[in-house]
């Protein structure tokens, strides 16, 4: 238990006006710890008065719901943003909806921005993950910085090549901070190049795909500052591995620098595709996808973020589509609704199709998919919910 922790339960002991209660609240929102070690404790420190103890019942069910829909943190009730990789091209694109469901392109599925200026590696955007900042008072991005239209004019061995990730910030959704991460540069080009290497030669490097975020308060770096975004995704460096494999790092606050890749789990086959999610059990949950033993879309569970990922089991999983093949998952809940909906990319049809399936509370038993509607080359990406100030805000790009 960390001292943290402990005084915000000393102070929410004799907090109990609403005003001063709800501000605690929200300034501790985001720690997990927080909410469990709550939740175990309310009745100890609920006094006689009933109506006392109705309020921190009411809100003990209230906040630890919301603590276990929340990975990086959430924000908004009245729609959701949409945001991909376009099938058209190389770029990202935004799509809005009300439901979950139903979406209208933002700008007509153009790119929101301009993938040369931020792909600095290749000139294309892929695998768009975005989430808000850590503060709650901007927004990051991650992509895979690739371009494999440009496959004989980068020199690459394979379309499917790629070199490295993009690192994105913005206050308002619209105009983005970057810097790319080119990984044949070796340890040089992060903030710990002393640190032991995964690799003995980075310039062989082939592959760093779909990078996600996820923001980890409890991460300390060396000079004692609490808190950084561990970025994971997978790689591949064929003179020195013999398949993809997925790694992790961390980025600062600044989302600017970025620690050395460290091996996240090793099944034997390749992994790509992760998106983690810290569901109400108080466990990790990782959608995955397999391309070794039975090749799928599964979830994977840890009590720990950086390690104890074990195989998933092999019976649950997002059988539904045959022997079409499907990856790019990402899940959301949608408003008031503490089950998952997971959306995939079906690639293998021609036209593909992008999916939303339903699942449960703890990311299992995947049913009822559906096609996404209203977008344009909708493809691998994430969702975020969004306030309306947002959503208008957005809705009126041109």
């Amino acid at each position: 238990m960390d001292s943290r922790t402990l005084s915000t339960v000393a102070k929410l002991r004799w907090r109990f006006g609403v005003g001063a209660y709800m501000k605690e609240i929200r300034r501790n929102i985001w720690h997990s710890r927080f909410f469990c070690l709550f939740l175990q404790m309310t009745n100890q420190y609920i006094t006689k008065n009933s109506m006392k103890k109705t309020f921190l019942a009411t809100a003990a069910l209230v906040f630890c719901a919301l603590a276990a829909t929340a990975q990086n943190p959430v924000k908004g009730d009245y729609g959701y943003l949409y945001c991909h990789m376009s099938d058209r091209g190389q770029w990202t694109a935004y799509a809005l909806s009300r439901d979950g469901y139903h979406y209208e392109d933002v700008m007509g599925g153009n790119p929101i921005m301009d993938p040369k200026e931020h792909a600095r590696i290749e000139g294309g955007q892929r695998d768009a993950y975005i989430c808000r900042s850590y503060d709650g008072k901007g927004y990051v991005m991650v992509t895979t910085d690739m371009n494999n239209a440009m496959t004989k004019a980068l020199g690459k061995q394979n379309d499917w090549d790629n070199y490295g990730i993009d690192l994105l910030r913005s206050s308002d959704l619209v105009h983005w901070q970057s810097v790319s991460f080119d990984y044949r540069q070796g340890t040089a080009i992060f903030c710990d190049p002393e640190s032991p290497s995964v690799y003995r030669d980075w310039s062989t490097i082939n592959r760093v795909w779909a990078p996600q975020i996820f923001w980890d308060p409890d991460y300390v770096w060396p000079g004692g500052e609490k808190g950084g975004y561990m970025v994971y995704y997978s790689m591949w460096n064929r003179a020195e591995e013999q398949y993809d494999r997925m790694y992790y790092s961390y980025a600062d606050r600044s989302f600017t620098r970025l620690t050395q890749p460290r091996l996240l789990f090793d099944w034997g086959y390749a992994t790509i595709d992760a998106d983690i999610n810290l569901l109400s059990d108080g466990k990790y949950h990782m959608l995955i996808k397999k391309e070794g033993g039975k090749p799928g879309i599964y979830t994977a569970t840890s009590d720990h973020l950086t390690y104890g990922w074990g195989e998933p089991v092999e019976d649950d999983y997002v059988s539904f589509e045959g022997k079409k093949k499907c990856e790019g998952s990402s899940a959301f809940q949608l408003i008031g609704d503490d089950s998952w909906r997971v959306a995939y990319i079906q690639y293998s049809d021609r036209p593909k199709h992008y999916r939303i399936c339903k699942a449960d509370k703890n990311l299992r038993n995947f049913h009822d998919p559906v096609d996404i509607e209203g977008v344009t080359g909708p493809q691998h990406g994430s969702f975020m919910r969004l306030t309306k100030k947002e959503y208008k805000r957005l809705k009126r790009l041109k």
